[in-house]
């Protein structure tokens, strides 16, 4: 197995063709295609997983809904959000969705605590949580063994659309992100940092030499 992870940096792209892309990219895969990690942000949007209600979705206004097959309730998507996608075979790491949660949420907690932030993760709610706070949403789905969507991580963005959804399904859930917490309103630094913290995990180095800087990199797929 290789010692390396290609990371990916897409730049800001639409929802549904990088989820599309995500699918393909999980569709085509065997026991031999190496594992990939994406970096992005998206365009305001509203994503809804599969057992979501819609009961949560108080006033989206103009700002789109997508109904998406990873787990989990309502959340929100924008410019200033680091999206991070681990596109990893599970069976051959080894491990299970809930080790790879828990992997992304340590990720985030480590990279909160260079700046004194004092993060949590919740079992009985994934993400991650500063002071009652939800910092980063995780939302996965598994299939043919491996899995794709993944983290958000709240860092400099509008929180104003939160107000328009129960966020994950929790009415009354604050929101907060790392600038307002007192760390770096870098979505490229936190995106380094969160990426290399998941992949060390797993014994792996981040391999920045496949980086994607134009949507063309979804498009293509």
């Amino acid at each position: 197995m290789n010692s390396s992870v290609p990371v990916r940096r897409l730049g800001l792209v639409e929802y549904e063709p990088t989820f599309r892309a995500m699918q393909r990219f999980t569709d085509a895969r065997d026991a031999a295609s190496p594992d990939e990690i994406w970096l992005l942000e998206h365009p305001p949007v509203f994503t809804l997983g599969m057992n979501a209600s819609r009961e949560h979705l108080l006033a989206p206004g103009t700002i789109p809904v997508v109904e998406v097959d990873r787990g989990g309730q309502v959340t929100y998507h924008g410019p200033g959000q680091l999206v991070l996608y681990p596109l990893f075979d599970l069976r051959r790491l080894g491990i299970g969705i809930r080790e790879l949660v828990v992997a992304l949420e340590d990720a985030v907690i480590a990279y909160a605590a260079r700046f004194g932030i004092a993060a949590n993760g919740d079992r009985a709610a994934p993400g991650v949580y500063v002071n009652g706070a939800k910092l980063a949403s995780v939302g996965l789905r598994v299939r043919r063994g491996a899995s794709y969507h993944g983290l958000s991580l709240n860092v400099a963005m509008d929180l104003e659309p939160f107000r328009r959804i129960n966020v994950c399904g929790h009415p009354g859930l604050a929101v907060t992100q790392l600038r307002d917490l007192g760390a770096p309103a870098s979505v490229a630094k936190a995106g380094e940092a969160v990426a290399g913290a998941l992949l060390e995990k797993f014994g792996f180095q981040p391999d920045y030499s496949a980086i994607s800087t134009s949507s063309q990199a979804v498009s293509s797929r």
